[in-house]
């Protein structure tokens, strides 16, 4: 290990002396690797996590929800089936007589208490997760419309005690930071895009179909005619909730250019690429973490889970089987395409150096922190059995999955002993939070999530309330190999860089 550099210095004010003392400890790491979960909320996790700004400190006007009309509800929504145009309610939440919706109390309520107890090993519908919802959800700061804009109704209210997870016991030992905001409002595809650009992709000539009808406020999807007056009696109906804003942005999940996508080979076209014929997102040519590392000759790579079957299994005739695309049964990995950011840009192309460098697959970085060869930058993306992504996985299995990985690398010595890992989640999922998003820019920050230090240069039991949000890793990723400052990150300056959770050695 590098020699640590050590700095006194006595400054003369007026009569009065003071000794300044500071430890190059960001200097001593010498592996960041960020582990980049899916779609829960701080309050859904951690709210109860002792010493932090949890549930408990939320105040009622921070969590009392209010109707379409502004009033207050009287009580949550019904928590409505998942898909359902027809206002069904979801199995999970009526009465005993299995037909009458559950109207539960304006205020969050555990989801693994009676009368539900829906443990963390247990999945719950999905939530509506998107750019435009999260904003209204959010209506200023006030989090009181989580509930009348969701497709969920009641759902965005529950929460979990989480002290069984692994990473809550992690987290007792190392650093969690309970001020880290979700980069970008809305859903996983526009955060992954975050995370790796600090910016969003664009879609100049997108097709009308997928461009979304919004108010002149830019911030409101525009209501259909037949949209419920209340959330008592049903989800909000939009004109069209598209993945495009009307000046060219992309927003909303959509698909990557090259395979593995979950737009398939155009017919007797190249098998590497998506159909443009059915409009995936072109390539982008953004400046990315990844550019500015390799320029700076940092070595670094995205590893996701199931990656390489997912290649395969992308580069099929349209007509043949795609198994790992979204696929839901026993023993399937169920690859989430739209959460691979860097096959979204044209510089990782299929064919090129770069994408051969620095995609890589989850049994490529089992190998490398096996051998001790893990690059200066590592990012992990779990594959959706094991993403703890409302819908179609629970929270146990990613949780010990995330811990084992984490064990892995504390069990080479040499490797932990110069690594910083930091875990967080992409958004939060559709699941309310109490505290106010900070001022950033037209894209974010949005809703508060869960992130987690854990490093020989953390402090132990420490709780970070510094105000971050995921531009602060490329923040500290930045500061700490000199690199090239990426535009989107100079608009947020209330964010830090993660270096106030370092502890001094």
């Amino acid at each position: 290990m590098r020699t640590l550099t050590k700095i006194a210095a006595t400054v003369m004010l007026g009569s009065a002396s003071v000794n300044v003392f500071a430890t190059d400890v960001l200097n001593s790491i010498d592996h960041i690797v960020v582990i980049y979960g899916e779609n829960r909320s701080f309050d859904n996790l951690y709210g109860l996590f002792p010493g932090a700004n949890g549930i408990s400190k939320a105040t009622t006007s921070q969590y009392l929800q209010i109707d379409t009309d502004g009033k207050k509800l009287k009580t949550l929504p019904p928590i409505w089936k998942e898909g359902s145009k027809t206002n069904e309610i979801d199995p999970k939440f009526v009465e005993a007589d299995g037909k009458t919706p559950m109207l539960l109390p304006n205020k969050p309520f555990r989801l693994d208490q009676a009368p539900f107890n829906l443990g963390i090993n247990v999945e719950t519908r999905d939530l509506v997760h998107r750019f435009y919802q999260n904003q209204e959800q959010i209506n200023g700061g006030k989090n009181n419309k989580f509930a009348a804009v969701s497709d969920a109704g009641g759902l965005v209210m529950g929460y979990y005690d989480g002290s069984s997870m692994k990473m809550w016991e992690i987290a007792k030992k190392y650093t969690l930071a309970d001020n880290f905001f979700m980069g970008a409002f809305g859903g996983s595809y526009m955060n992954h895009i975050y995370l790796a650009c600090a910016c969003v992709a664009e879609f100049k000539s997108a097709p009308a179909s997928i461009i979304a009808a919004v108010e002149k406020d830019g911030k409101t999807l525009t209501r259909t005619s037949d949209s419920p007056v209340s959330a008592i009696n049903g989800a909000p109906k939009f004109l069209l909730n598209g993945a495009i804003t009307p000046d060219g942005f992309a927003v909303n999940t959509m698909q990557p250019p090259y395979q593995p996508s979950g737009v398939a080979p155009a017919v007797g076209g190249d098998l590497t690429l998506a159909d443009v014929s059915k409009n995936p997102l072109p390539p982008q040519t953004k400046t990315t973490i990844g550019d500015v590392l390799s320029d700076k000759g940092v070595s670094w790579a995205w590893y996701s889970g199931a990656w390489n079957d997912a290649v395969k299994d992308g580069q099929q005739a349209p007509d043949a089987s795609r198994k790992v695309i979204y696929a839901t049964g026993a023993g399937q990995p169920n690859f989430q395409a739209h959460h691979q950011p860097f096959n979204y840009f044209s510089n990782y192309a299929p064919g090129t150096k770069a994408r051969a460098d620095h995609l890589k697959d989850l049994t490529d970085l089992e190998s490398d922190i096996a051998k001790g060869t893990l690059p200066s930058v590592a990012f992990y993306k779990p594959q959706g059995t094991l993403n703890e992504h409302a819908g179609y996985a629970d929270v146990a299995a990613g949780d010990q999955h995330i811990a084992d990985l984490i064990g892995k690398i504390q069990a080479n010595n040499a490797l932990w002993s110069k690594t910083l890992i930091i875990v967080t989640y992409d958004e939060n999922g559709g699941f309310w939070d109490h505290v106010t998003p900070p001022k950033g820019d037209r894209w974010g920050p949005g809703t508060r999530i869960p992130a987690i230090l854990v490093s020989p240069f953390t402090a132990g039991g420490k709780i970070d309330h510094t105000k971050y949000d995921t531009s602060s890793i490329l923040k500290l990723i930045t500061k700490r190999f000199g690199l090239k400052t990426l535009d989107g990150l100079k608009t947020r300056h209330n964010a830090g860089d993660l270096t106030k959770a370092l502890k001094a050695i």
